[in-house]
């Protein structure tokens, strides 16, 4: 049987509870292997830097994901010279893996609107299968709008891999501005992570 991984690229900037859960019920709902988190060196389709450098995401992912052999991290998207694009990061992570993985990557509801613009990501599409993580409230038929880029068939396989109602009730932002003004983060973050911060005095601790 082939085996299934999935990729969650975003900044992780830090990586908190809601990601770490969002990651396990992909798993769960894919009936994936493994799930790879890829921090991007700069936030995904945005022209802003993270706070923590990617060192230091990277560390602190691979303490959050430290004790659930499925969970791992690649900092490929870290060691590239830019540009960087997620083509790139598909290609070397399926160099190694054995030839039949399927592939799965994560992506944003906020995303969809722009994957058409994407670079090289009709193939891309033939690489991987896409799946949009969505909430209540978001509309499917957004999906159906790509038909023009995309054709019927790749938009029934983004419409057939959706991630329904992915718990994800914080925001790394949210967590930094916490940080910042002394609150307590214990709920949102795991307990290695918390400590981490503090002692690189990350995002104003």
């Amino acid at each position: 049987m082939n085996r299934k991984v999935i990729i969650f690229g975003g900044s992780f900037d830090p990586i908190h509870n809601g990601h770490i859960g969002v990651a396990r019920y992909a798993i769960e709902h894919f009936n994936a292997d493994e799930l790879i988190f890829v921090p991007a060196k700069r936030s995904p389709h945005k022209h802003i830097s993270p706070k923590a450098t990617g060192e230091d995401r990277y560390n602190m992912i691979e303490i959050a994901t430290a004790g659930d052999a499925r969970l791992r991290v690649s900092d490929c998207e870290l060691k590239r010279p830019e540009p960087s694009f997620t083509i790139d990061t598909i290609l070397e992570l399926r160099g190694q893996h054995e030839a039949g993985t399927i592939f799965y990557m994560l992506i944003g509801a906020d995303g969809l609107a722009e994957l058409h613009r994407w670079y090289r990501v009709r193939e891309l599409l033939e690489m991987c299968n896409i799946s949009v993580m969505y909430r209540p409230g978001f509309d499917l038929g957004a999906i159906e709008k790509l038909e023009p880029f995309f054709g019927r068939e790749n938009v029934n396989r983004l419409k057939e891999n959706v991630l329904p109602n992915p718990e994800m009730d914080v925001s790394s932002t949210e967590i930094r501005h916490r940080l910042a003004a002394g609150e307590d983060v214990g709920g949102l973050l795991p307990p290695g992570v918390v400590a981490y911060i503090h002692s690189r005095k990350l995002y104003g601790t």
